[in-house]
């Protein structure tokens, strides 16, 4: 089983989203029994807190339903469960890897790189500041980049 780990800042927007958009895309390819998905937060603002409002309203639009989750911060044991931890930011990707052990840093990548799902750019922007469109641009990036991990774990079968 492949297990992946979405980060963001404060796990109410933009990783929640990847996790729950991924989610869609792997079950609905087949691949639910091979990946496991799972999102956190560098930081603990929001521990136990649903999804930003905006972020659950721009999903269910979409048809992806992000009410069940609830934020989390990064642990040490992230970096030994998971296989593959991808940061919505270069921000976490560095954050992560001032925290991770030396010995887990290859599992560190930045989401849109590894999927492929480079169009829009290298990060996925915060929309936490911004209007509706930016929860949009975050649907759309993490869609794309959920179709590239369906096409990697197909090729790595």
């Amino acid at each position: 089983m492949k297990r992946i780990l979405f980060v963001c800042t404060g796990n109410i927007c933009r990783s929640p989203t990847a996790e729950a958009v991924a989610r869609h895309f792997v079950e609905t390819g087949g691949l639910g029994a091979q990946v496991l998905l799972d999102s956190a937060g560098t930081q603990g603002y929001h521990v136990g807190e649903a999804p930003d409002p905006r972020t659950q309203k721009a999903a269910r639009l979409r048809g992806y339903d992000l009410s069940a989750l609830r934020a989390r911060k990064l642990e040490l044991r992230d970096f030994q469960e998971f296989d593959l931890l991808l940061a919505m930011d270069r921000g976490h990707l560095e954050h992560m890897q001032r925290h991770c052990p030396e010995v887990y840093r290859p599992k560190l990548q930045l989401f849109l790189p590894f999927t492929g799902a480079e169009r829009h750019g290298e990060e996925v922007p915060d929309p936490y500041y911004g209007g509706p469109k930016g929860f949009d641009l975050v649907l759309d990036m993490c869609e794309e980049g959920a179709r590239g991990i369906v096409e990697r774990v197909r090729r790595e079968e």
